[in-house]
């Protein structure tokens, strides 16, 4: 779609509507008074929601996004990530596993949580949509906040009422407070109100990463010049000439990271290199949710940190011994690349898309699932199992069915390669390729062929592989062409050639099914055209099985397996149809293939096709593109592949 069928699609006067109607509500959310005001108008409605910690704070809002989701807690938790994170379901599930802990008041609350994995793993989206999360939050009626106005460190206003009358408190409102002032709000209430505490100020505030009010992010520069007054602070010189003290708040900096992120979350970028004190300052604070400099007292501070490093800065940090008591306050959590080649592709759509470039580049439906084929292929480490190699243990991982090998073989073999996923190549390498086969070739369109050699390519330039490591991804390149380019173009080029494939299909799955019916129970079968009774046709069931790999000695296991979900189908009312068995399906597609390979190779190779082979060309082209998801130049490579397959079979 181009600018211009989009400004007729959209009126200009629609969008100054919006933006109008999102200035006026963002008014109406605002809210300023004293103290009193507070604890009269405002706090009476909910009185748990704000004295909330960050830990509650964060899993509140992870449930709400959540909230129309049907499904347990758990499941409405992962809600936030699912539109952007594909293929770590288990890392998120930690990840809100640590939440629920650390909103339940237990010790996990007082651990730093580490993300650990490879590049381009997740870890930085997973903390962005933490943060965006948390900002669209803030801005609803469950996600208010209110802070002490002008305070730096956005505290809470409950903070104020004294100790001695917390007891009161609790029996008032019925919840605790936790929490202390600091230094900047005790100068605050004895300089500008006189001691008066229903006189502070006390207003609504909005989390923002832009702003620095209750999203911090550090990321670490040069460890030798790192100063920890990014993180804490330091004295204003040009304050102290004005204000006369050192020690006075008022001529302290509280531009740290800390200060930025309390209330809400603190986002270490590469934790792992930075200087020893810089850890141990963080983890104290959520040990102790409190932090010391220099001059003051401890300052309060209730923030969840939220960190994340590769995995060779994490192996450097694990050899040295001093590091072990560290370790022991952090919750550390893997975040491998995705293993299954559906939810690669699902990174590869949304990145490419995210570029407006290349949104009217034309992709062949193979492109994306091809490139995610190879990359799990790097990332999975050959199969020990008997009868179990790399292709199928891929089609495995991505839920497809393979013969001898049961659902849960998945989680065997997860568990025997605990590390899986967490080398090979990135989703990054693969959409710089990507980008490239585009911007280099026909920018409209781009053929699994053109990616594939763009692949190549990459692989070949990449300076920082040694000659065996770029011959073991070239192998991975051809074993994706071979084995799963090959398999799925046959089908679409075969579907498309014949527009009875369906009818024939499930004709012959009827066919299939009667067939093992009568070898199960042992009788004999009735010819439909001669009214003849005869034996089961052993020969017509094994020329369909074998298309799959079905043994001799595992066919009459198989043949209960489909007998079996064929019975359920029939119990539920439902009729067995291709769709209901996946192996069964790609069996009797293998089997039409072959019975029209003749037709299939008239038809594709003649070179010089008379009218009627060239219309049967065109039929095929014009059904790739209107029913496959080609387009008229990758429909056109399609049919030249499969040519010259069939010239090598």
């Amino acid at each position: 779609m181009g600018i211009s069928e989009l400004t007729a699609k959209f009126d200009p006067s629609d969008f100054l509507t919006s933006l109008t109607d999102f200035s006026k509500q963002h008014r109406a959310q605002r809210w300023e008074g004293s103290i009193g005001d507070f604890l009269t108008r405002i706090l009476p409605g909910n009185p748990t929601a704000y004295v909330r910690t960050s830990h509650e704070y964060i899993w509140d809002m992870l449930l709400w996004y959540g909230r129309d989701v049907p499904g347990s807690d758990a499941e409405k938790a992962r809600e936030l990530f699912k539109r952007e994170l594909f293929g770590v379901d288990e890392p998120l599930a930690r990840v809100v596993d640590y939440f629920k802990a650390a909103a339940a008041g237990s010790d996990v609350g007082r651990r730093l949580l580490l993300l650990l994995g490879p590049p381009s793993g997740g870890k930085s989206t997973l903390a962005i949509l933490l943060k965006r999360g948390l900002e669209e939050y803030s801005r609803t009626d469950e996600g208010a906040l209110y802070a002490i106005k002008g305070s730096p460190l956005r505290e809470s206003p409950l903070n104020m009422v004294p100790t001695s009358l917390r007891a009161q408190f609790r029996e008032t409102y019925g919840v605790e407070i936790v929490g202390e002032l600091s230094p900047w709000a005790r100068d605050y209430l004895d300089r500008e109100c006189d001691g008066d505490y229903l006189r502070v100020p006390v207003e609504r505030i909005f989390l923002s990463e832009a702003a620095r009010c209750g999203i911090g992010t550090y990321a670490p520069h040069d460890p030798s010049t790192a100063d920890i007054a990014d993180l804490v602070g330091s004295v204003d010189l040009s304050k102290v000439s004005r204000v006369g003290d050192e020690g006075d708040p008022r001529a302290w900096s509280w531009s740290g990271a800390v200060y930025a992120a309390s209330r809400g979350v603190l986002e270490m970028i590469e934790i792992l290199k930075v200087k020893r004190e810089f850890l141990y300052l963080l983890l104290t604070m959520t040990q102790e949710k409190n932090v010391k400099v220099a001059r003051f007292p401890l300052i309060y501070l209730d923030e969840t940190i939220l960190a994340h490093t590769n995995l060779a800065e994490f192996n450097r940090f694990l050899q040295e011994k001093e590091n072990e008591a560290l370790l022991d306050r952090m919750v550390i959590i893997k975040v491998p690349y995705a293993l299954s080649y559906k939810d690669e592709a699902r990174i590869y759509k949304k990145l490419v898309y995210g570029a407006p470039a290349f949104r009217n580049t034309h992709l062949d439906p193979h492109v994306l699932h091809l490139a995610a084929v190879f990359a799990i292929l790097t990332r999975h480490a050959k199969p020990e199992r008997e009868g179990l190699d790399l292709p199928k243990k891929v089609r495995m991982f991505a839920g497809e069915a393979v013969e001898g090998f049961s659902e849960t073989e998945v989680a065997r073999l997860k568990a025997e390669a605990p590390d899986e996923g967490l080398s090979g190549v990135s989703p990054r390498f693969v959409i710089n390729a990507l980008s490239t086969a585009i911007t280099r070739g026909n920018a409209r369109s781009l053929t699994s062929m053109e990616l594939l050699l763009a692949l190549k390519d990459a692989i070949e330039s990449d300076a920082r592989m040694d000659a065996k490591q770029k011959k073991i991804w070239f192998d991975h390149l051809v074993t994706a062409r071979k084995e799963f380019y090959n398999r799925w173009v046959k089908e679409d080029v075969h579907r498309a050639l014949f527009a009875s494939f369906q009818d024939e299909a499930q004709q012959l799955l009827e066919k299939y099914l009667d067939e093992i019916e009568a070898a199960l129970d042992q009788r004999k079968v009735t010819d439909p055209m001669t009214g003849e009774s005869r034996a089961p046709d052993e020969r017509f069931l094994r020329s369909v099985e074998e298309k799959i790999k079905v043994s001799e000695s595992g066919k009459q296991s198989f043949r209960q397996e489909v007998i079996r979900k064929a019975m359920v189908a029939f119990k539920a009312g439902e009729k067995f149809r291709l769709a209901s068995h996946a192996r069964v399906r790609e069996a009797i597609e293998q089997y039409l293939f072959e019975e029209r390979r003749d037709v299939l190779r008239l038809v594709t190779s003649t070179a010089r096709p008379d009218d009627d082979a060239r219309q049967k060309i065109s039929v095929v082209q014009e059904r790739l593109v209107t029913e496959y998801g080609y387009d008229e130049h990758s429909a056109q490579e399609a049919l030249n592949y499969i040519t010259t397959l069939l010239s090598q079979e």
